[in-house]
């Protein structure tokens, strides 16, 4: 059998990274619900708040090991399949994932055991303070990464030195290298993403317990909180993606016009589904606004957009998967505004939690965030072929010289099997944790009244269980 080295490495980081990437977002997402919910303790006093960050805080000590576990792996990668790429841009690399191990990972990790079990030994300012130096943590982390990354879609800041396969990048600019002209703009919108996945995830677990009578009063909290961050982030990606998509069209025109279907130089049509044809140069089985993007990108209907034809054909990207990625991504992100603001029109009515129809789509929408986030990514790296660095290194020639395919083969054999366990153990546990819910057999005490008043306003407003102090009274 022959065997494709390039497609077999290719294959293998896209693995290894898309399941990386189920818990960064998570574990960012879950920092800014739990930064919320115990300043909202801090303010109010009232343990239902307590009660929430416990509870969200043990979920993201799971998500945060298996993404420092998952992620260790790709680093070994670099070295073992893609040398010439490790040795090209190891200079400029160098720099934001230092920054990322000072100002991240040690950030993250060095609060973390206080956020964890510093709850009954710290004072609830000092946890708060942890809380907050955590969330900020995985937050930086994304910045480094995303830095690192973007200079690859839109280098700056460097200059070459050596020749040929020996030539490498350099730093001239260290600021220049961090903003580089997409850095920004891709990082808000990553960041976005993740605040959207995180209440999406905090709203389908609540969803499930209030349809099911669990924990009620502190899921209703939950839910309020996240759909507030959902909404909000929902709305904010709509524009920090159209700021994006203007940016690519400048710096990446031929990802651009993968993105959309666009094969020649002109006005051009925004296709909102489609079926695109690299041979017959058309989109089949689509609908198309006239001159929508011409209009998006230049304000314009008329105003010519950078079509495919502008491009040898040795350096244009593929085609189908950055279309159909990109377009599943905007599908969603309209889909998370419309659900969002169906469901805070009813919470403002004070209805929402009686629709037993919306919690249900609640619970399973769940799966559309993180559809969504590995949509963007694969619509971002795939629509940069065929180069690994935009305009300076082809992903072709960016391969170990010593790696045979049939060594890649058995990694990704092997690979599949560990994360497939790896997924199994994290699937047990979590479930586990939400199985139990929420500590709340300890009864709340809001600001205003006390223990006593707490449990008689329970009992009055539907009869919890004395026998189990795990479930909430039924509403009546």
């Amino acid at each position: 059998m022959d065997l494709d080295v390039l497609f077999l490495s290719r294959f293998q980081f896209a693995l290894t990274i898309m399941f990386h990437y189920l818990f960064p977002p998570l574990s960012i997402g879950l920092g800014v619900i739990m930064v919320i919910t115990e300043g909202m303790f801090l303010k109010t006093k009232n343990r239902q708040y307590e009660v929430m960050a416990r509870f969200w805080t043990k979920i993201f000590a799971v998500v945060f090991a298996m993404g420092v576990a998952t992620g260790i792996v790709m680093e070994f990668e670099f070295g073992t399949n893609w040398a010439t790429y490790s040795r090209y841009v190891g200079d400029v690399f160098g720099s934001p994932l230092a920054a990322e191990g000072v100002f991240a990972f040690f950030l993250e990790s060095g609060f973390l055991a206080v956020l964890v079990f510093g709850w009954d030994r710290v004072g609830p300012k000092m946890h708060f303070f942890s809380t907050v130096m955590v969330a900020l943590g995985s937050m930086f982390s994304a910045v480094w990464i995303v830095v690192a990354n973007s200079w690859q879609q839109t280098p700056a800041g460097f200059h070459i030195v050596g020749d040929g396969m020996m030539a490498r990048a350099e730093i001239t600019d260290f600021w220049a290298m961090v903003f580089n002209p997409s850095s920004v703009d891709r990082l808000t919108h990553t960041l976005i993403g993740a605040f959207i996945l995180g209440g999406f995830f905090v709203m389908s677990i609540t969803a499930w317990y209030i349809l099911h009578r669990r924990h009620v009063e502190v899921s209703k909290q939950s839910f309020s909180i996240a759909l507030v961050v959902a909404t909000i982030a929902s709305l904010a990606a709509l524009f920090t993606g159209h700021h994006q998509a203007n940016t690519v069209s400048e710096t990446q025109p031929a990802k651009l016009a993968a993105f959309e279907g666009h094969f020649e130089t002109g006005p051009a049509d925004l296709w909102l589904f489609g079926i695109p044809d690299a041979e017959a140069q058309k989109v089949h089985m689509g609908i198309a606004i006239p001159g929508g993007l011409s209009f998006l990108v230049h304000g314009d209907f008329n105003a010519p957009v950078t079509g495919l034809d502008a491009f040898p054909e040795d350096e244009r990207p593929p085609l189908q998967i950055p279309f159909q990625a990109y377009h599943i991504m905007i599908a969603l992100g309209m889909y998370f505004i419309g659900i969002t603001l169906l469901a805070a029109f009813f919470r403002w009515r004070g209805t929402l939690f009686d629709k037993r129809w919306l919690l249900w789509v609640f619970v399973f929408s769940i799966i559309g965030p993180y559809i969504a986030n590995q949509a963007g990514w694969i619509a971002a790296e795939v629509g940069r072929q065929p180069w690994i660095v935009y305009g300076l290194l082809r992903t072709s020639d960016a391969l170990s010289k010593a790696v045979s395919a049939e060594e890649v083969l058995t990694s990704i054999i092997l690979f599949t099997i560990i994360y497939l366990f790896l997924f199994a153990i994290w699937l047990y546990i979590m479930n586990e944790k939400i199985k139990h819910g929420p500590e709340d057999d300890v009864a709340p005490a809001t600001a205003t009244g006390g223990l006593l008043d707490t449990v008689g306003e329970r009992a009055g407003a539907g009869g919890a269980s004395l026998t189990n102090p795990h479930e909430d009274g039924k509403e009546g």
